[in-house]
């Protein structure tokens, strides 16, 4: 309970002193509790503990006897004590914290501290002495904002008068210290422009916190391995222990490729995609995002947000589904499960889940609150196994219970609820390769038995685990889309040869008006193609641009560029997915891309590589 004075360097003084603020009602202190501050001051700076009591809303005074503000009026249940409340001399401090401490606990102890006084001929002192010709000195006010006075009396010459204003203008006191070093400079500069008195001038209003925070208190543990956070699937440690190597996606760690030893990325990613093509693969897709969609109006509220028909979907049946910003721009894409008249399983991209969950949650709320619907990210409630091959059904086959997997019961883009090893599932008949495929959803907790279960029972066909790298060939392949990779904010249905999806009875959508913009239907727009290189083991440059003639003068006229390209095992040869502009009219026709030694020659396609007619993707 005591307050003491430290002479420090540069003349400043270092004090200690309490607040004396409320607490529970534990009885300590008779409901009252005593608070140490500290805090550097100058003098004719402010006194220690100014900015804890303001900001319990007390009010100050002014002292002229020590050029400062001291507490006044308390608007809570607190006292300030010793160097506090301005009392610097080191007796006065005990015996006024003693006396405060005293009176909140509820007695009539006293004690009398007898000392030698240590402020004795104490001046307060606000212009620091100086050598340099004082009108040519810069006088900085705030070393933190860099505010000096000659811009505190611009800003009063300029009308501002109150010193919030003045505070404002110049930043003056908005540091990290919150004025502790500059306020009382700053006022005394004000008040001797205005000709006030410094009290008339008032004070600003004090935020905490009361010590500044330093850089490391903010960030915390972000740093090193914690600096980006990372999300990982439940798949995570088996896919480690199986010596999978990773990569970054959105905020997820995916298993990117599972080299064999000696292999390279490119050899493994060629093994993976021959070995789903010929028997079966396992994917980790639990990063996809997922929402459920709930309530009486659920199909209703699909049907306005994506561009496909909902309201006729069967339970049981799923579909692709596109949906666009109110631009008319594609947004994002998924595959969509009807659980029941009133559920649909929403599936949406790794990195565009909660993009998507707040563009859902934006038009329910703001546009459509007539609508019955609940939304719920199930992200990381349900893991997804991804077993994608012509083997695929008969790895499964003996762990489903309740589901029949036949072609006829269990068609493509079909699902179905059972069990799985004992487990529920969502089991979805979908392909992102092209292949007879299944998308395996069962509750996170039990994905990691699940997964194994089902690497072990396919073992018996040569069941290969592989990562994104395969995943995004596989789909290339098949001229299969990414959005934020074929698209890029100013892709339309069309641009990506998916108008057909839209059906022509089919009411208002976000961004169905923007589709019949001028611009959104002129031609020479750029299109999804495929490009063949003249030698087939040339693989492109993603992102290198399109030409049609090389002699043009520089700066030549680029067409669009490549956005997928990939060396394909399966293909033998390099394939690639490109926007180019008018790209339909340019079928079977010449372009030239750019290649770090100049160009090379490439024929334009159709964005399908592999399994043209998609005979594989129904067996």
């Amino acid at each position: 309970m005591t307050g003491h004075t430290v002479v420090g360097s540069k003349g400043r003084k270092r004090v200690t002193g309490l607040i004396v603020a409320p607490v529970g009602s534990d009885g300590r202190c008779g409901g009252r509790r005593i608070l140490p501050c500290d805090c550097v001051g100058m003098s004719g700076g402010w006194t220690p503990a100014v900015h804890l009591f303001s900001q319990s809303r007390g009010k100050l005074r002014y002292d002229d006897a020590i050029d400062a503000f001291v507490p006044n009026i308390s608007a809570q249940a607190e006292r300030s004590a010793g160097a506090a409340r301005g009392a610097y001399d080191l007796a006065a401090c005990v015996n006024d914290g003693f006396a405060a401490g005293a009176a909140a606990a509820g007695s009539d102890e006293r004690q009398e501290v007898r000392a030698t006084p240590t402020l004795t001929g104490f001046q307060p002192v606000r212009i620091m002495p100086t050598d340099a010709n004082p009108t040519k000195v810069r006088a900085f006010v705030d070393y933190q904002n860099d505010v000096t006075a000659k811009d505190i009396k611009l800003a009063v010459r300029e009308g501002f008068q109150s010193i919030e204003h003045v505070k404002r203008y110049t930043t003056t006191g908005m540091a990290t210290d919150q004025g502790k070093t500059s306020n009382m400079n700053a006022l005394g500069i004000v008040a001797g422009q205005l000709d006030k008195a410094l009290p008339a001038v008032g004070t600003t209003t004090f935020r905490p916190p009361y010590t500044p925070v330093t850089f490391g208190a903010l960030v915390g543990p972000a740093r090193h391995a914690l600096f980006d956070p990372i999300r990982t699937t439940p798949i995570h440690e088996w896919a480690q222990a199986h010596g999978a190597l990773f990569e970054n996606v959105a905020l997820w760690r995916r298993a990117w490729y599972f080299p064999k030893a000696g292999e390279d990325l490119h050899e493994a990613v060629a093994r993976e995609c021959k070995a789903v093509r010929e028997g079966v693969g396992i994917f980790d897709a639990s990063t996809l995002g997922k929402i459920e969609i709930v309530g009486r109006d659920a199909a209703e509220f699909m049907n306005r947000l994506y561009i496909n028909p909902w309201t006729k979907l069967a339970p049981g049946r799923c579909r692709y589904g596109l949906m666009l910003k109110e631009d008319g721009y594609i947004l994002d894409d998924g595959v969509v499960a009807r659980v029941s008249d009133e559920c649909f399983h929403v599936t949406t991209t790794t990195g565009g889940a909660a993009r998507v969950l707040a563009h859902m949650e934006d038009y329910l709320q703001t546009e459509w609150p007539e609508l019955e619907v609940f939304l719920t990210s199930t992200t990381e409630q349900w893991a997804v196994i991804a077993l994608q091959g012509p083997k695929a059904r008969a790895v499964i086959a003996p762990l489903v219970d309740g589901i029949d997997l036949s072609p006829e019961a269990f068609p493509h883009m079909a699902m179905r609820t059972g069990t799985i090893c004992g487990v529920p599932t969502r089991l979805f008949r979908v392909s992102f390769t092209g292949e007879l495929g299944f998308e395996i959803n069962v509750p996170a907790d039990h994905a990691r038995a699940v997964w194994e279960a089902v690497f072990e029972a396919g073992r018996a066909h040569g069941i290969t685990p592989y990562g994104t790298e395969t995943m995004h060939v596989l789909r290339a392949e098949k001229g299969y889309i990414i959005v934020g990779q074929e698209t890029d904010g100013t892709v339309t249905p069309d641009d990506v040869g998916m108008a057909g999806m839209i059906p022509k009875a089919k009411g208002d959508f976000v961004g169905k008006r923007s589709l019949a913009r001028p611009d959104v239907v002129a031609s020479g727009r750029k299109q999804l193609v495929g490009l063949m290189t003249d030698d087939p083991g040339l693989v492109l440059d993603e992102g290198a641009q399109i030409v049609a003639d090389t002699a043009q003068p520089i700066p030549m006229r680029m067409l669009g560029h490549v956005t997928s390209s990939y060396w394909s095992a399966n293909c033998g040869r390099s394939i690639a997915l490109a926007l180019v502009e008018g790209g339909r009219e340019r079928m079977n026709g010449h372009l030239h891309v750019t290649t770090p030694d100049g160009f090379t020659r490439v024929t334009v396609c159709e964005p399908v590589f592999f399994d043209v007619q998609g005979e594989r993707i129904n067996a």
